[in-house]
């Protein structure tokens, strides 16, 4: 039951994707990490920055971020075999612990550890922001001031040529068009210097075209 409920949660996150992807043009992965094994790296994801390991919470497995690094140091974690363009990208997240920083987000178009589109919540600063990170120089691209408030939230990203939108919580607050990472590329989990995060049920939507199916579809 807790794992049918979750499915449908996932396809009730996807029923305005109308205006981004079509239905029949698109592959879906989720990663719910729960055949994983605690203490270790996530089976299909290359740690590229920090300390990124599965971890037990509420009965179930998340992907924890654990490392509490410099100011400047950006930590992150991709999905190895994605490939991905216009994308429909979702996640939870739980703010655990930082002093400098905390939350975390998503990472798409990634060409490496230095280059991609981020979005990003952080608690600690009471707002939610898309940037893009180039040549290792992350630049804001829109901001949203939002008041923090405890537990798990929803982070969704959707792509679609050069138009990008960003949801938190299933309502939009940050909108742009930007051309500085045309093309496709892996996708991703990110978090700053020594912000400690849980993240769970990343969800992957987008066009097949290109697909290279990176594990097994799972949901908790």
């Amino acid at each position: 039951m807790k794992a049918t409920a979750v499915v449908f949660g996932v396809l009730a996150l996807f029923c305005g994707l109308a205006g981004a992807l079509t239905a029949d043009d698109t592959a879906k992965t989720v990663w719910s990490f729960e055949d994983d094994t605690l203490g270790e790296a996530a089976v299909g994801f290359k740690t590229e920055v920090g300390r990124w390991e599965v971890a037990e919470l509420d009965g179930g497995k998340v992907l924890s971020q654990t490392a509490k690094n410099a100011n400047s140091t950006f930590n992150v974690a991709f999905a190895s075999d994605t490939r991905a363009k216009d994308l429909d990208l979702a996640v939870k997240m739980q703010a655990r612990a930082g002093d400098i920083d905390q939350g975390g987000g998503l990472v798409w178009r990634v060409r490496d550890k230095n280059n991609y589109y981020l979005a990003r919540y952080n608690p600690l600063e009471d707002n939610y922001r898309l940037c893009k990170v180039r040549n290792g120089k992350r630049t804001m691209l829109k901001n949203a001031d939002i008041k923090a408030t405890p537990g798990w939230h929803s982070l969704r990203v959707t792509m679609k040529g050069e138009h990008i939108e960003c949801f938190l919580d299933g309502k939009k607050y940050l909108e742009v068009d930007d051309t500085t990472f045309p093309e496709a590329g892996l996708i991703g989990l990110w978090s700053k210097a020594d912000a400690q995060s849980y993240f769970d049920d990343l969800t992957l939507l987008h066009r097949s075209t290109g697909w290279r199916k990176s594990r097994r579809a799972g949901s908790r």
